[in-house]
């Protein structure tokens, strides 16, 4: 792990979606499912990203939408951008047999890489996809190449089931038992999926997302309770989550001031 952005070179872009890419990049990074890597752009700004590739070729999934996305997706194979990392607590994996992941819009992303390790150790995995609709169901390929048991959902009906992810995951639960629920997307629908699992007594670890500075715990931009999202998460287990008041309902913006996650939301744009 380094705390100096080291400038890498694009090796090749994918476009996902209409708004969201993929960027391959000549930097080789081994991480666990879940933790996240910040990326530098000169005079612009610095943001983390979960990996959505690691190894010797590590990779990272970008959605257009604010200003530093915007320049970043404004690159072209053979630019250059800086990385460091990685950072964060990923998601635990040991002693688990069947398991079901839920994630919802760009939540796929920082999932994929615990799906394709489950396929690897042979893991019974169930997987529910959500979406606004089926031109925005990200990752739907290689996700689906991990289990049979793929259930995607869209709000308008366009791809898989009409409704959301959450309304599959308790349609799942009131059928089979799990060992555990790991999930990421909009913190409303990770707050539903978190009191769903707790009313059927299940464990989950859901991966959070907040304003981060630093990436490793200095500057304190990133706090939820009594934790900071860049250190002690982003994945964070049910007992934990059981003693953040703020989850689901609060986030601090830039400035250390505290709104709700729909102000939150919309200043990220």
């Amino acid at each position: 792990m380094t705390k100096l952005p080291k400038m890498v070179s694009i090796k090749r872009i994918v476009q996902e979606t209409p708004n969201i890419k993929t960027y391959y990049l000549e930097h080789k990074m081994n991480a666990k499912p879940g933790q996240f890597a910040m990326l530098w752009l000169p005079d612009i700004d610095e943001k983390p990203f979960t990996l959505t590739a690691k190894g010797k070729e590590c990779a990272v999934t970008v959605q257009c939408k604010g200003k530093f996305t915007k320049a970043m997706c404004d690159l072209k194979e053979g630019g250059k951008i800086g990385i460091r990392g990685p950072y964060g607590n990923g998601f635990s994996t040991e002693e688990v047999k069947k398991v079901c992941i839920i994630a919802g819009g760009c939540g796929a992303a920082p999932v994929l890489l615990l799906a394709e390790q489950f396929k690897k150790k042979g893991i019974d995995l169930s997987v529910i996809l959500g979406a606004k609709t089926g031109k925005e169901c990200l990752f739907k390929e290689r996700l689906g190449k991990t289990t049979k048991n793929l259930y995607i959902t869209t709000d308008d009906g366009s791809l898989g089931e009409k409704g959301y992810a959450t309304s599959m995951l308790e349609k799942l639960l009131a059928k089979q038992k799990f060992d555990i629920v790991f999930g990421c997307g909009p913190e409303p629908m990770m707050k539903k999926a978190f009191e769903i699992c707790e009313r059927k007594g299940i464990e989950c670890q859901l991966n959070l997302e907040r304003y981060m500075r630093c990436g490793f715990g200095v500057c304190g931009a990133c706090a939820l309770g009594k934790w900071l999202v860049c250190k002690d998460g982003p994945v964070f287990k049910s007992e934990q989550l059981r003693e953040m008041p703020e989850f689901g309902e609060k986030a601090l913006l830039k400035s250390g001031k505290e709104v709700s996650l729909k102000e939150f939301a919309e200043w990220r744009q």
